[in-house]
């Protein structure tokens, strides 16, 4: 059985003006759901939550449920479109074991953000044959930010762009800064690390789709005359283009050409164990 949880965030909190808000990711949300269903997911095992319904319970929740109810053979995949963030991981020693990507949900000012360790937690639940596609378009770096000749032949316009960060606080920014310099606390075998290789990771049980590189920042802007995220309407128009029959590392090179030849400055990564990225996606 194929399901999905798709996450789109335009309207932060407070609901209506005055949150940090987006305007593309609705459209991604529903791009997505719609890319999907061509791909073979039934409509009702596809579940959407936006804006004010994406808190970081109901994201949390739902995604607990997407994962405990699978059972082998089963193919899911969770879908954010939204704001990024780093935060500063503190161990219980009070030192600094890293920095952790985290995304954030609509109240995430009074709930706080979704970090990766929330997600390894529940993923690490995942079922031995279920097949796990994780794809976010957002990001985890305020570093990369500027403006790009985008071209004309996809209808682009520069009236409207910006980039999916939430600039992180003080006690974050602080210890990004100076990441290169720090080494890990004692309980901890590697240095901190600002970015991830773009290669195989041992052990993963699920393969990751991100819009960015940690140094990067995903864009979203008008395109054809709708705001949308550069990354998901590439990835949902060649999955389209192909019903969903393609292996994950042509996906990977074919939304890296589309990205680059609209001059998007963001280079999508994908992450996963050796032997997935010469099967089709959803398998």
């Amino acid at each position: 059985m194929k399901k999905a949880l798709i996450v789109g965030i335009n309207d932060y909190a407070p609901v209506g003006l005055g949150g940090p808000d987006l305007n593309g990711c609705i459209n991604d949300a529903r791009d997505m759901a719609n890319t999907l269903v061509i791909c073979g997911f039934d409509p009702a095992k596809i579940k959407i939550l936006t804006n004010q319904n994406a808190t970081r319970a109901n994201i949390l929740n739902y995604l607990k449920t997407l994962v405990s109810s699978s059972v082998k053979g089963d193919s899911l995949v969770f879908y954010y479109s939204g704001h990024g963030t780093r935060v500063a991981n503190i161990g219980a020693d009070l030192e600094i074991d890293g920095l952790d990507e985290a995304i954030c949900p609509h109240d995430y000012a009074s709930a706080g953000v979704i970090r990766d360790d929330d997600f390894k937690t529940i993923l690490n639940k995942l079922k031995a044959g279920v097949n796990l596609e994780v794809i976010f378009d957002c990001c985890h770096s305020g570093t990369g930010t500027r403006k790009m000749d985008l071209g004309l032949d996809l209808n682009l316009e520069l009236s409207y762009e910006t980039a999916r960060f939430i600039p992180p606080m003080l006690e974050d920014e602080f210890y990004m800064t100076y990441a290169s310099e720090m080494q890990s606390s004692k309980n901890s075998k590697k240095a901190i690390a600002l970015t991830k290789a773009l290669i195989p990771v041992t052990g993963l049980n699920h393969t990751l789709w991100a819009a960015c590189k940690d140094n990067q920042v995903s864009m979203e802007g008008n395109i054809s005359g709708q705001i949308r995220g550069y990354f998901t309407y590439h990835f949902c128009k060649i999955l389209r283009a192909t019903n969903g029959n393609i292996v994950r590392k042509t996906l990977d090179k074919q939304t890296a050409i589309a990205l680059a030849a609209m001059g998007a400055a963001q280079i999508n990564q994908t992450e996963s164990i050796t032997a997935e990225f010469s099967q089709k996606i959803f398998s």
